[in-house]
């Protein structure tokens, strides 16, 4: 327990809500954010935009050097540089490498380091666990601590409630302990944090939940929503996650069977989705970032052999990036054209358009499917700086790409990063030959009717 003269605090306060508030809003109450990566720094930046008392945690000294500097890490963040620069200016903000000094002084703690996986696909609580440690021993009476990383459902109740309660000395009832799942897409984060969506909220007693409902109501414009406890606000989290990734599994399977239907399939789930109890996602070259393709894995390897669904939507979309590359070879074979004789392209290595993020990249089984294959691979990202991934699978990485840079069998989009839109496809073939172009993610189909150009969409019928 820290021995420092108690702060103020919400939790099991006996001022009135706005008093609260007021503390809040005011920086009366200093808030710690402990993960300062591409959602920690978003939600620093809006907790010290609300509270003007921030300091944010980050083992990574790069990171806590260019908050400090004013400038912000993360590429891609409409209005992160602006805001974390000005926070920084007026001393709303700043970062620290050492998460127990932070715990010493905050009376907010708020949580969103990465849930790791490891190589068994078994959750890894390792970072979060190690962070809530820290934490414990800084607790004082009347803090608040907030969960945002995605957890498996009942980590807070059995593994981070104890923990906390360990290393403090103080019992839930002394401190207050909620979580509230962070619901933020990348290239929208401070939009989504301000209010995009609902905020769910639940606590590990009423008055968790009420002091983190409190708090919400200031960060967010939107509804918070209360739930019963920590473990159906996890299981929300987890639940968003896996309902995206079996649905995405359900297109990818419905789109692999576009010749045998002789149909579109993309033209038949847009028509179908026009029924409002119809939301057939889309489907492409595989799924890929730091959340679809683990949450599921939180829930099957907690049941094992009884979750059937979850475990095939994973095969499936775990699936698409060799089934999008057999498609180039497939059709390169119905052309002539050996795999040990072709040349082959690929456009993007990040698993998003405009996301500087390569965590289960479609892109890189793709390039091993092809190398293996004995194909000469070529690839390209706008975006990324260290390709070595990818060279050590087999790829030569390329810069310019153009009719006059490189001359290719086919092309494979697995990432439709928007340069690519200035790209002519057609002019990329070898001789006279129509360049085989393979569109994993629908985002070209004006190519479909190009003579220089064979074309093959994910679900889509020649």
């Amino acid at each position: 327990m820290n021995s420092q003269a108690p702060r103020s605090n919400l939790y099991g306060s006996t001022q009135s809500d706005a008093e609260q508030i007021a503390a809040l809003t005011s920086g009366e109450i200093r808030v710690g954010v402990y993960g300062l990566g591409k959602m920690g720094l978003p939600l620093a930046a809006v907790y010290a935009e609300t509270t003007g008392n921030v300091t944010g945690a980050d083992i990574d000294t790069g990171v806590v050097r260019e908050i400090n500097a004013g400038r912000s890490h993360i590429v891609g963040e409409p209005g992160l540089d602006e805001l974390v620069e000005t926070l920084v200016e007026d001393g709303a903000l700043v970062a620290n490498t050492e998460p127990r000094e932070v715990a010493a002084e905050a009376g907010i703690h708020v949580v969103i380091v990465p849930t790791l996986v490891d190589e068994d696909g078994r959750p890894d609580l390792s970072v979060i666990e190690a962070v809530t440690e820290d934490i414990g021993r800084g607790l004082d009476e009347g803090d608040l601590v907030i969960f945002e990383s995605t957890l498996p459902p009942r980590s807070c109740r059995d593994v981070l409630l104890p923990k906390l309660e360990a290393e403090s000395g103080l019992s839930l009832g002394e401190f207050g302990l909620a979580f509230c799942p962070e619901r933020t897409s990348s290239g929208r984060a401070l939009e989504d944090i301000r209010g995009a969506y609902p905020k769910v909220v639940g606590g590990a007693d009423a008055e968790s939940t009420r002091a983190a409902a409190l708090v919400y109501d200031q960060i967010s414009s939107n509804e918070v929503i209360t739930v019963s406890d920590t473990t159906t606000a996890e299981a929300v989290k987890v639940f968003e996650g896996v309902y995206r990734d079996v649905n995405i599994a359900l297109a990818n399977e419905l789109a692999t069977h576009a010749d045998e239907f002789e149909i579109d399939v993309t033209e038949a789930i847009d028509v179908a989705n026009t029924q409002p109890f119809c939301e057939i996602h889309t489907p492409g070259a595989g799924v890929g970032g730091h959340c679809i393709p683990y949450y599921p894995q939180f829930l099957i390897e907690e049941f094992e052999s009884d979750s059937p669904l979850m475990q095939t939507a994973r095969a499936v979309n775990d699936g698409m990036p060799h089934v999008t590359a057999q498609s180039a070879l497939d059709e390169l074979a119905a052309q002539g054209v050996d795999p040990d004789d072709a040349t082959i392209l690929v456009l993007g290595l990040t698993y998003r358009a405009g996301v500087k993020e390569i965590r289960k990249t479609p892109a890189l089984p793709v390039i091993e499917h092809l190398d293996e294959a004995g194909v000469d691979v070529f690839a390209t990202d706008p975006i990324l700086d260290d390709t070595s991934v990818f060279e050590e699978a087999g790829a030569t990485i390329v810069r310019g790409v153009t009719g006059d840079d490189l001359s290719v069998d086919a092309v494979v989009l697995v990432t439709a990063h928007e340069s690519f839109e200035h790209i002519d496809i057609s002019e990329l073939g070898v001789d006279a030959r129509p360049v085989v172009f393979v569109d994993g993610r629908q985002a070209a189909t004006e190519y479909r009717d190009d003579e220089n150009v064979i074309y093959e969409g994910i679900g889509l019928h020649d």
